[in-house]
């Protein structure tokens, strides 16, 4: 059965996390993913995270954050600071439907990479370039990373312990979510401006897409809030801004995460945890009511959810339709029978690592699904395949090539 974006190429001339991100999503569709990394390192992403076991149990040269980002590609090595190295690359952007950037705006027109020079070649190029603060205004030039855009798109505004509790302050989210954001909106766009070349334009065009502006329009929910009342959001920790109770509740042996989002819930949570006049109480009766007064009503709530385990109050809520779940830890994460059902871990065949294990794409298609691709790529792993099946590079050129340090 073929696959969603069977027959589409990417040229993936990103590092890290955002660009990488986006490209493994469209390799998980079904694109063939030409991954170009620096001759020797590669990308930084290969030197953090943690070393993946071997097929003995032994520490890889495989790290854990270079595996999450990039199954399904092939690698290929150019040092595009060469000329013949920036030649290799407009020829593979010249069979190309896609290319994924995330160099600092302006590098890459120093080495005749940008997107007007390989759209020149290639006017159906889709061009995507993701950048911290985009291709243009006063932070352009700026580097970044992942807990910059969390803390000037006012995501640590609204994270942490509120004022006046212990620990309080602002907090960065627990894994890098600007980076994924973008990631999302970069696949996206691309998706969006290929429909727009094949269906109505026969040409591609430049994607200018900005970790900070990506993280803000994620936001747009505590954005508007703001915009609607003129108050600033305020930290809560665990709880909700537009309703209670929203929060997590300690009981008898850990804390269980409890979201009562209508008046229908508040009432089963009330009647199933003991206290149902608390949903005829005039001060608790609407989601704005309770939000104001959501202090109050966690004093009130608080001991009764301390009587059960969380997963007694697991079991006895969900049966009355009130939306909770346990606070797990990665090791709870991967046990859960849901979770198991889905098929959320799955694995795939390394050439060092054995059968490795993988976090699979969340998304099931019911005509093409997706299916285990190439394995994480090992350093310049198809460089000589995909030079000669793409430019038909002859063994001596390429031998040449390498012995040079071009490739």
């Amino acid at each position: 059965m073929s696959r969603a974006l069977e027959g589409v190429k990417v040229l993936d001339l990103s590092r890290v996390f955002s660009g990488p991100w986006a490209a493994q999503m469209l390799a998980d569709f079904g694109a063939d993913v030409i991954k170009v990394e620096r001759p020797g390192r590669g990308d930084d992403v290969r030197h953090q995270g943690y070393p993946m076991p071997d097929r003995h149990g032994e520490p890889s040269r495989q790290t854990s954050s270079f595996v999450a980002m990039n199954r399904g590609k092939k690698s290929l090595t150019i040092d595009i600071s060469r000329p013949e190295g920036q030649a290799l690359v407009r020829q593979l952007a010249a069979r190309a439907d896609i290319v994924i950037e995330n160099f600092k705006a302006g590098d890459l027109r120093r080495y005749g990479l940008d997107y007007e020079a390989l759209s020149a070649v290639n006017p159906r190029l889709v061009y995507c370039s993701i950048t911290g603060f985009g291709q243009s205004g006063p932070y352009s030039h700026l580097p970044g990373y992942d807990p910059i855009f969390q803390s000037m798109s006012g995501l640590m505004s609204v994270t942490g312990v509120p004022d006046g509790e212990p620990g309080a302050g602002p907090v960065k989210a627990g894994y890098s979510v600007s980076d994924l954001t973008a990631g999302f909106y970069a696949v996206a766009a691309i998706l969006a401006a290929l429909r727009h070349r094949d269906q109505l334009s026969g040409v591609g065009q430049h994607i200018d897409l900005a970790l900070l502006d990506a993280q803000i329009a994620a936001m747009s929910h505590i954005g508007m809030n703001y915009l609607a009342n003129g108050q600033v959001p305020a930290r809560m920790g665990s709880a909700s801004q537009i309703t209670a109770p929203f929060r997590a509740f300690a009981c008898r042996d850990g804390h269980l995460m409890v979201a009562v989002g209508n008046d229908t819930q508040f009432r089963a949570f009330c009647t199933e945890i003991g206290l149902p006049a608390l949903a005829d109480d005039a001060r608790f009766a609407s989601n704005p009511k309770r939000a104001a007064a959501q202090a109050e009503l966690s004093r009130l709530i608080e001991p009764a959810m301390l009587a059960r385990t969380v997963r007694e109050w697991n079991d006895s809520l969900a049966a009355v339709n009130v939306p909770c779940g346990p606070i797990y830890t990665m090791d709870q994460v991967f046990e859960d029978p849901q979770v198991k059902h889905r098929k959320v871990l799955g694995s795939i065949a390394h050439p060092e690592l054995g059968d490795m294990p993988v976090i699979n794409n969340p998304i099931h298609f019911s005509r093409t699904p997706i299916a285990p691709g190439l394995p994480p790529p090992q350093l310049g792993e198809h460089t000589a395949a995909v030079l000669r099946a793409e430019l038909g590079l002859s063994d001596e050129d390429i031998a040449r090539l390498q012995a040079e340090g071009i490739v």
